[in-house]
């Protein structure tokens, strides 16, 4: 299932080209083309939800995406830490409304994060 304007939906079927670093049969991992650390990574369920409170109604799905996130985590050598973010909603910050977690990494986040 794909949102036919949805800016992520288009990378998963490969119409907007991404810079694929991992992939599982439900999730799909690319640079982020604005990287916010020397690691930035974000991990996509490959059908369309519109946020990660809207994926936990598919639990396998999550357990998916969370479990690529943390072998992308692991390829990139993020051993000393990394942070995931998941925006949600619009006063979240979530601005592609397409449910994705961000993979942080490579340099010491600080706190509070924003």
């Amino acid at each position: 299932m794909s949102a036919p304007t949805c800016l992520f939906c288009k990378i998963v079927a490969g119409t907007i080209p991404a810079t694929l670093v991992a992939e599982s049969d439900h999730s799909v991992a690319f640079r982020d083309i604005d990287p916010q650390a020397p690691s930035h990574v974000l991990v996509i369920p490959r059908r369309h939800v519109q946020n990660v409170g809207e994926l936990a109604e598919h639990p396998a799905r999550l357990a998916d995406l969370f479990r690529l996130a943390a072998r992308v985590a692991d390829e990139e050598g993020l051993d000393r830490g990394y942070r995931l973010v998941a925006n949600t909603g619009s006063e979240g910050g979530q601005v592609v409304f397409h449910a994705h977690v961000h993979v942080l990494g490579g340099r010491r986040m600080g706190w509070p994060p924003g």
